[in-house]
C-alpha cells in the first residue's frame, strides 16, 4: 500500500505486527517531498509508536480479518465475546481493547479484530446510549450561558455533557470520539 493511503483507522503490518493509525499529519516541507506522521498503536500489546512516513513510500497492508460478535461479560480485566454463528466464545485483554472497553454494554454486537487468527481489537458501534450514574449538579444560571460538567456513564467512564444532563438520564455518545451527542431520554 501507498503511503498515500493513510488515514485514521488504516490497518499496517510493521516487522510481523499488526498497527493502526491512530493520528495522522500530512506536513510538507519548503522543499522535497511531503512527510507523514502518525501515531500508530500496536494491536497485539497495546505499545504506541511514532513513525515518519515518505510520501513515495510503500507499506504493508495488515492481513486483519473482522467478524461480528456479541459482547457478553468482563471477569478478571478478561473481556469475553461470543461468535453468534457458531457460539464460539473467546476474550481478549484491557490492553487489546484500549479505549473500547470504554464503551462495551452487555450482549451488544461489535466488530472483532483478527489477525492471523488470534482476536487482536473491538470497534463498537459508532453510537451508544447509556444511562448517567453520577453527575455534579447543575448550578443556576449556568444552563442559560451553557457550559459543560463531567458526568460518569454507566461503564465508569467519564465524558463531558451539557449542564442540563442530570444523574439518571439516558445520553448517546459517539464511541469513535468519546463525546457527549445528545440527551435521548430523562
Amino acid at each position: 500500500m501507498n503511503t498515500s493511503n493513510l488515514k485514521r483507522g488504516v490497518k499496517l503490518e510493521i516487522e510481523g505486527a499488526p498497527y493502526v493509525v491512530t493520528e495522522f499529519q500530512f506536513v510538507k516541507p519548503g522543499k522535497g517531498q511531503g512527510l507523514y506522521r502518525c501515531k500508530l498503536k500496536n494491536m497485539l500489546d497495546g505499545a504506541t509508536l511514532d513513525r515518519t512516513f515518505r510520501s513515495d513510500e510503500e507499506v504493508n497492508d495488515a492481513d486483519v480479518s473482522e467478524s461480528e460478535m456479541q459482547y457478553l461479560y468482563s471477569q478478571n480485566r478478561e473481556y469475553w465475546f461470543m461468535d453468534t454463528a457458531t457460539y464460539d466464545q473467546m476474550f481478549l485483554n484491557e490492553a487489546q481493547l484500549g479505549d473500547a472497553r470504554n464503551f462495551l454494554q452487555e450482549n451488544a454486537l461489535v466488530t472483532v479484530m483478527f489477525h492471523n487468527g488470534l482476536p487482536v481489537g473491538v470497534t463498537p458501534p459508532n453510537f451508544v446510549e447509556f444511562e448517567v450514574t453520577s453527575a455534579e449538579a447543575s448550578i443556576k444560571g449556568a444552563m442559560k450561558e451553557g457550559g459543560s460538567k463531567p458526568a460518569t456513564i454507566e461503564t465508569g467512564h467519564s465524558v463531558t455533557v451539557p449542564m442540563f444532563v442530570e444523574q439518571g438520564d439516558v445520553i448517546r455518545v459517539d464511541t469513535r470520539t468519546g463525546a457527549y451527542v445528545e440527551r435521548v431520554r430523562t
